[in-house]
């Protein structure tokens, strides 16, 4: 389903990397092409916050401005190796992101990956894109050496639950927070 490509970077000392979604059907039908997943790039930055934007209102939260500056920073930063983030682009347009984020855990030598953030407009949903993304991470993870990649999602998400039960196993963890 994913053709992985590598490529220089200009920004990053970091390969590019570059997921293209093969021609496949879906569970209606639809043909699934043309959606490339590769990394947050510069030249991204106004269509990332207008996702990223989205994604935060469908939580009914927000984030002030210098959240988004520093957040794109970091992911762009080639010296911020444990922040990253991708984003699906179709037809000249990014339809998706996800923030990934690498971290020390206590029962393993390796560090994990917590994807924090994972977001397709919903017009493009059902076409494999949010798939796509989050096989990117487990690429980019597995490269990274880091091949525990972990996320969580609300309860009542259920559509989002039904792709991730497909992907991933489900946990009995419950999450506090201060």
């Amino acid at each position: 389903m994913l053709a992985l490509v590598l490529r220089n970077s200009d920004k990053l000392a970091l390969p590019t990397l570059i997921f293209r979604v093969k021609t496949r059907r879906n569970r209606r039908g639809s043909v699934c092409d043309g959606i490339q997943i590769r990394r947050l790039m510069a030249r991204d930055h106004s269509e990332w916050h207008a996702l990223w934007a989205a994604y935060l209102d469908v939580y009914s939260t927000s984030v002030p401005e210098a959240v988004y500056t520093a957040t794109f920073g970091r992911c762009l930063d080639r010296h911020v190796t444990d922040q990253q983030a991708f984003v699906a682009k179709e037809e000249g347009r990014l339809i998706g992101l996800v923030h990934i984020i690498y971290h020390p855990h206590h029962w393993r030598i390796e560090k994990v990956c917590y994807l924090q953030d994972l977001y397709v407009i919903p017009e493009s949903r059902g076409k494999g894109a949010a798939t796509a993304l989050i096989k990117a991470v487990y690429e980019a993870a597995d490269m990274n050496g880091t091949p525990s990649v972990y996320w969580m999602t609300q309860a009542f998400n259920h559509r989002a639950r039904r792709l991730y039960d497909n992907i991933a196993n489900l946990t009995p963890f419950i999450k506090y927070q201060q």
